[in-house]
């Protein structure tokens, strides 16, 4: 299969934070799947969540920097929610090398917001940014694709807490109006 990544990539939707996902994941990779190698497809399709972060995502250098950043604002996390319980947050830590700046402030924000997904959507929007920041200079390649399946992974994850919580708020609605 050639390589047709400006083709597929100029044929995407522009993707924004807190927009409902275009398309399902799937859709998204089997699209790819025609129109890209299947060396790169097959990074594509495995790349690494966070409860899965493995030494077989982190073949690939764009993977392994985001890797890096986001174990590094888990890790922040949950030192910041355990220090606010009074735990030890070892247990709870992985193992990382992120250099970059500081991510003290924007866990800070976040796990002071006094709405959980207020916080859970400060902590997804510098996700967000961080991908941007990790795909400057790369406009029709793998690591664009990388970056595109990431960014539709989180708004998939909104997509799933705003579904959640319609069902929810209309089985209380319903609940107080039996009662």
């Amino acid at each position: 299969m050639g390589e047709f990544y400006p083709y597929l990539i100029a044929s995407l939707p522009t993707l924004h934070f807190g927009m409902k996902p275009p398309f399902s994941f799937e859709q998204f990779l089997e699209t790819c799947h025609r129109l890209i190698p299947e060396k790169d497809f097959q990074i594509l399709r495995n790349l690494p969540r966070p409860e899965n972060y493995s030494e077989e995502g982190r073949k690939h250098r764009f993977v392994e920097r985001w890797i890096k950043f986001d174990t590094a604002l888990r890790n922040e996390t949950a030192r910041m929610r355990a220090g606010r319980r009074h735990i030890e947050a070892a247990p709870y830590l992985r193992p990382d090398t992120y250099t970059g700046p500081s991510l003290a402030p924007v866990v800070s924000a976040a796990t002071m917001s006094p709405s959980l997904l207020d916080g859970e959507k400060i902590l997804d929007e510098t996700r967000w940014k961080m991908l941007d920041e990790l795909a400057i200079a790369h406009y029709f390649d793998l690591d664009t694709l990388i970056t595109y399946a990431y960014k539709l992974l989180i708004l998939h994850r909104w997509e799933r807490i705003r579904s959640a919580d319609a069902s929810l708020l209309l089985r209380e609605a319903l609940e107080q109006e039996a009662v």
